[in-house]
Order: C-alpha cells, then structure tokens, then sequence
C-alpha cells in the first residue's frame, strides 16, 4: 500500500494527493500531527534519503528555531528536531514500499505511477 505522510493542511499535500486521486493511485495519507511519527521511521529514511533532503529550512518552523540549534544542525540533532516539530520535514513524503519520494512534481508522479 502507498502511503503519503505529510499534514494535513499542507499546500504541496493536497496537491499530491488530488494528482493521485485523479489518476486512480490507491494509497493512504498518515499525518505527523495526528498520527505521529516513529523514531525507528524516520531514522530509515534519514538513512535512506539523508537528513539534508527532509529537513524543510525554508518553512516557519525552521525560522522559529534558536540560533544555535540552526547554526549547529547535524544529523542527530536534525532527527531530535524533526520528532520534536514534525512539520519541519519535507514534504510529502510518499512510500511506495519500494522506495521514498520527497516533494511533489507532476512530472516524477507521472513518470513513477504511470510505468
């Protein structure tokens, strides 16, 4: 089963989620806020896609940070502060159970879904 993990009111996740449903894409949404988020998770994807890909340093959350906690960022400390402000990662973060995506572009979930 496809899952879509990102929140709920998020821009970028409701597009994604309009394009699968509009292309007949079966898949489940799991939202950070609601659902949470497992240590053990997000650690596979940080070891997956790396921490420098979910990290969202463009977003409010990133800019309500301390100082030093932006200036000293590394991989741990990025883990603690996307479990502690999960809408700080990226997203959405779509699992195919093959392999994870970040982002979303019309272009990568046609040329995903559509093989």
């Amino acid at each position: 089963m496809i899952t879509v993990y990102g929140i709920k009111n998020c821009d970028t996740i409701k597009k994604a989620r309009k394009w699968l449903e509009s292309n007949g894409v079966d898949y489940q949404f799991h939202d950070f806020r609601k659902d949470g988020l497992e240590q053990e998770q997000l650690k596979a994807w940080v070891a997956e896609l790396g921490w420098e890909v979910l990290l969202n340093k463009r977003g409010t959350t990133w800019r309500q940070l301390p100082e030093e906690t932006k200036a000293n960022i590394d991989q741990d400390s990025a883990i603690a502060v996307m479990l502690e402000n999960p809408a700080i990662i990226k997203r959405p973060v779509l699992d195919t159970g093959a392999l994870r995506k970040v982002g979303f572009k019309d272009a990568e979930y046609t040329a995903l879904f559509n093989n």
